[in-house]
């Protein structure tokens, strides 16, 4: 069978490698070269990104019997362009999605439903600031607290780099990793950086979610959780 699978994600990873090796005919688009570098080899992958338009175009070239969409969670504009084009060829999507962790340390969050809802509770917070969610969201807490109070961890890529850099976030401020990160590794980085503050997506456990959480909650951090984008 002819797939064309969405996602860079640990889900998307996953899925790809399996309907690989079950001898189907695989096609993955991811965003980036960094995302492509982490398929397993002998996948065909087509690397930027895509809007509807150009979703359409690949579906229409590849003519794919299936359409696999694992982006992220929080993907919400690509899920719905990813839905829409296929409906326009007749395309059948199938949604690989990621469980909620719905752990009992959800209760001692402030949950919120967006990043312009996080920045608006960071303005009512002191102290250091952990943002671990993304580089594309920068812009919307540097306008919300000063950027000297903020530590960021992005991906090790030249693109969220650049959006660090753009958004005034101190060079000396940024974390550039790629997780997931034990809840050690979090809790040194709490310490070492003295945190107060941490902004977070409820990522679920392929996210780490859980092992940043509740070193935080330990440390009396209080953690700013934005919630997950509801799903059909």
């Amino acid at each position: 069978m002819r797939i064309l699978l969405f996602g860079g994600t640990t889900e998307g990873r996953e899925e790809a490698f399996r309907l690989f090796s079950s001898g189907e005919d695989v096609t993955v688009c991811v965003t980036g070269e960094y995302a492509a570098a982490l398929l397993p080899p002998g996948l065909k992958v087509l690397t930027g990104a895509q809007d509807e338009a150009q979703m359409e175009k690949t579906m229409a070239d590849l003519a794919p019997q299936l359409v696999v969409d694992a982006t992220h969670p929080y993907a919400v504009l690509a899920t719905e362009n990813i839905r829409r084009a296929a409906g326009k060829l007749g395309i059948p999507v199938r949604r690989v999605g990621r469980p909620q962790d719905g752990g009992k340390w959800q209760s001692a969050c402030e949950r919120v439903k967006n990043a312009d809802e996080a920045a608006r509770a960071l303005r009512k917070t002191q102290g250091n600031v952990l943002l671990a969610t993304g580089s594309h969201t920068l812009p919307v807490y540097t306008g919300a607290a000063d950027p000297k109070r903020l530590w960021v961890r992005v991906l090790p890529t030249a693109e969220a780099l650049s959006l660090c850099q753009a958004a005034g976030i101190p060079s000396s401020h940024v974390i550039a990793m790629h997780g997931p990160f034990s809840a050690a590794l979090n809790a040194a980085l709490y310490d070492q950086l003295n945190i107060r503050v941490l902004v977070t997506k409820d990522s679920g456990r392929a996210g780490g979610v859980e092992e940043k959480v509740l070193p935080a909650l330990e440390r009396k951090i209080h953690v700013i959780l934005i919630e997950r984008p509801e799903e059909a």
